[in-house]
């Protein structure tokens, strides 16, 4: 099971599987509570893209919340 702060610094980034290789871009860098409201915020068919990394994991925003 997956555990953490809220405060914890975390990257939030899309990932498009559609681009040749696949193309991250990071949304945000900051605390994990931020990170988890503007994933909120983005439309839903973004948000199958969204991961959250921190320090030593990675996790898909969905099944974050889902979890």
């Amino acid at each position: 099971m997956r555990s953490t702060a809220d405060g914890v610094t975390v990257r939030l980034y899309h990932l498009d599987r559609e681009a040749e290789g696949g193309a991250a871009t990071t949304l945000f860098y900051g605390p994990l509570t931020e990170a988890l409201a503007i994933a909120d915020s983005q439309p839903e068919e973004l948000q199958d893209g969204l991961f959250i990394a921190t320090d030593n994991d990675v996790i898909a925003y969905l099944d974050l919340i889902e979890g």
